[in-house]
């Protein structure tokens, strides 16, 4: 055995110890100005070999392999530039380069739409792209402000008490979305109750937003969409600190601290992404009634992401970070939580890392990765109201998630074929215990899956068609998720696309079972019926995406019509109260669903003077037969906190060099949203009014040498206030009656070094 290992050790680092004696040199210049471009990425095409230019401009590859190669310049804010050129063994070749600004990185290349490395204008799904410079144009702090501001998300707050969100995709509820890491799906049903708000801008790359259904890609869950989080990976030695400080009209504060950095071996082989984020929030209390309705939050992650070049082939990445988070809302916030009227009190530890191996053959035609992932929370929580002193619990959930992905790539006439299989085995153990709510949920999930899928294409076409097939311990027989996509490039930047996939769910503890609301001056809690059917969907998008560069202008425009029918679709049922006076809800089932509608994206820019970006959603999300969650209400086909209209904007103007000016906005048209007795008589519906979040930024960069730079920046955000006016008072308040923007009309400063 320890002679094979040995022996795969060498086939593996062989290309990486080879010595050609034959470099590459030269620099990169902006197309326009002539400027040296600092800091700009440099691949050898098909390997692993790459550098960055440094200060000036200027870059060295050494001991690349002989022969006809590609290498690759990108650069963000500039376009992707791929120039051949002949290696020569015993001599340095020079190689200029020229790359062209634009404002629109539509061609960027993203892995979420096909599990591997796609080029975002050939994937036969849209997939949307977050970038750190949008984390810092709007100053948001976490991925939960970030991600409304793309067609067709949104993202509110369902609970005064302790700041739940929930991600609605195309209308539908956060448990239809399946949230990644780094494309690994270890963000559990209990993860999903506050992670949003518990990974830290500065450990993220980029977010990858892929809308419609996945399921046949990612498994369960991913009906409404995927959301992949992929973490930063140590391009060059770097080290920034930011803070962001807010405070608003009561006083109350919420304090951002990031650091993080990077650091590379001088062969490039080895590096390290190393990053720290703290966040201190108090409490904030609307209407002065002494409870709150954006709790207190303290929260501190740290990690790091590292990698291995094996060979030139070849790549071991791993990442680890921890999480400590501690929310607290209600009243009497100074106190033990069984002394306050209503409290909502948690304290989470989070762990999770990853290791990854990818190898690839020389001529990029074999592909092998494989994978393992795993997070560990541990919860103790306290949901009471009326000074009870039993409402305390402790929570264990552990996800994992291993797998092997093949991939082949082929000549199939004029077109090229991607085959691509895999397996997957994903567990779930979770463990939460309410003894005062007599709830003891001892939860095991086994899903075994493999799926297959090949994509053929050239640039004017692809055809892909797939499937997933997953045995889930909850559910008797096996799932068989189809998919099929379809793209038409009749001419250079419009694409057409057609798709459908089908998906499900398995009669299982999902995110919002896992908290427990104060409503009345007692708690609503959520069981699952014994007879709970498993919900399976039935997705369809069509779309058209137009790109167009007239001189400096650049434009994009987007349209995208989808339709998603859920058959036997969970539903929440009020059922009275219990012998405690607490408020029993039942997942059940009801015949059907649909949701339809259109996401509109508009981008204009010129040069680098401004850019503007404008997305629309019009839907309508509807149960087949009217459904009544209470008795006091009577039953509807319109299905609650989906509004039929809401956008985004994002204005980034730069009158002088170095000054940036940044507006955004969140608009959310009316919409229905459950009001539970308590401070009111009896349950209702109110037509809540559409709203209209405001922000605006202004940046200046300072430079303090060569390429070192401090940013200072100060803005507002909802600049209207238009923070929910209706809010319950006192301890009979219903605290998931909550909607609207986030926080109040807040102001904040803050200071970023970059070195």
């Amino acid at each position: 055995m320890r002679k094979i290992l040995v022996c795969l050790l060498a086939v593996l680092t062989l290309p990486l110890m080879a010595q050609y004696d034959a470099h590459l040199t030269g620099h990169v210049l902006d197309e326009t100005t002539g400027e040296h471009l600092p800091y700009v990425n440099v691949q050898l095409k098909g390997t692993n070999i790459g550098t960055v230019t440094d200060e000036t401009g200027h870059y060295l590859l050494k001991d690349l392999p002989v022969g006809r190669q590609i290498i690759v310049f990108s650069y963000v804010g500039y376009e992707t530039l791929e120039l051949p050129i002949n290696i020569v063994e015993d001599k340095t070749v020079e190689l200029k380069a020229a790359l062209r600004e634009v404002s629109q990185q539509l061609n960027s290349v993203v892995v979420t739409a096909n599990r591997y490395a796609t080029k975002r204008q050939e994937t036969a799904t849209i997939v949307n792209v977050l970038s750190p410079q949008l984390f810092e144009t709007t100053a948001v702090s976490c991925v939960a402000d970030a991600l409304c501001f793309q067609p067709g998300l949104r993202v509110e707050n369902t609970c005064s008490n302790c700041g739940k969100t929930d991600l609605r995709i195309n209308g539908l509820q956060g448990q239809y979305t399946q949230i990644l890491m780094d494309s690994r799906p270890v963000f559990s049903s209990m993860a999903s109750v506050y992670g949003l708000e518990q990974v830290p801008a500065a450990m993220i790359d980029r977010i990858e937003v892929m809308r419609g259904g996945g399921s046949a890609v990612y498994g369960a869950n991913a009906i409404a969409g995927v959301v992949n989080i992929i973490t930063k990976e140590p391009v060059r030695n770097f080290v920034n600190i930011s803070n962001i400080s807010n405070i608003n009209e009561h006083a109350g504060y919420d304090i951002n601290t990031n650091l993080n950095g990077s650091v590379m071996s001088d062969s490039r082989k080895i590096g390290a992404y190393i990053f720290a984020s703290h966040r201190t929030r108090s409490a904030y209390d609307r209407d002065n009634d002494g409870y709150s309705e954006v709790p207190q939050l303290r929260s501190t992650t740290a990690g790091t992401r590292l990698f291995f070049k094996t060979s030139a082939y070849s790549k071991i990445t791993m990442e680890y970070h921890h999480t400590t988070d501690y929310r607290r809302g209600g009243n009497k916030r100074d106190e033990e939580p069984h002394k306050a009227d209503i409290a909502e009190q948690l304290r989470h530890n989070i762990d999770a890392g990853s290791v990854a191996f990818d190898w690839f053959s020389p001529d990029d035609r074999h592909f092998i990765s494989a994978y393992s992932a795993i997070q560990h929370i541990g919860r103790e929580s306290y949901f009471g109201a009326g000074q009870d002193t039993a409402a305390y619990g402790r929570s264990s959930d552990l996800t994992s998630n291993t797998g092997l992905q093949y991939r082949f790539s082929y000549p199939c006439g004029l077109m090229k074929g991607d085959l691509t299989v895999g397996a997957e085995y994903t567990y779930n153990g979770l463990y939460d215990r309410m003894l005062g709510y007599n709830r003891e949920m001892n939860q095991k999930v086994h899903i075994a899956g493999a799926y297959v899928q090949n994509e053929w294409k050239n640039e004017q076409w692809s055809v892909l068609i797939g499937a997933r097939v997953e045995k889930h311990n909850l559910l008797k027989n096996p799932v068989v998720n189809p998919r099929a996509t379809f793209r038409y490039t009749p001419i250079e930047g419009l694409v057409f696309r057609a798709g459908y996939s089908s998906g499900y769910r398995a009669p299982q503890a999902y995110d919002e079972d896992l908290h427990v609301a104060a409503v009345g001056g007692a708690v609503s809690l959520i069981s699952l019926d014994p007879n709970l059917h498993p919900e399976y969907s039935h997705s369809a998008t069509l779309s058209a995406d137009w790109y167009k560069q007239f001189g400096k202008w650049e434009v994009n425009l987007t349209a995208e019509g989808f339709y998603t029918y859920l058959q036997d679709v969970f539903f929440l049922r009020e059922d009275g109260l219990d012998a405690s006076g607490n408020v029993l809800f039942t997942r059940t089932n009801a015949p059907g669903a649909w949701v339809g509608g259109l996401n509109i994206e508009g981008k204009v820019s010129f040069s680098h003077w401004f850019t503007f970006q404008l997305g629309y959603t019009y839907q309508q999300s509807r149960y087949t037969v009217a459904q009544q969650w209470s008795a006091d209400v009577a039953p509807q086909t319109r299905m609650l906190h989906t509004p039929d209209n809401y956008g985004y904007m994002l204005l980034d103007i730069y009158p002088v060099k170095d000054f940036t000016i940044s507006i955004n906005g969140k608009a959310t048209g009316s919409m229905i949203v459950p009001h539970l007795a308590g401070y009111i008589p009896k349950d209702e519906e109110t037509l809540a009014p559409s709203f209209w979040d405001l922000g605006i930024r202004l940046a200046y960069d300072v430079h303090l040498y060569k390429h070192y730079c401090l940013e200072i920046s100060a803005g507002v955000k909802n600049i209207l206030d238009q923070f929910q006016r209706d809010i319950d008072k006192g301890e009979f308040r219903d605290a998931s009656y909550i909607y609207g923007p986030t926080t109040p009309r807040t102001y904040f400063a803050g200071l970023a070094l970059k070195l």
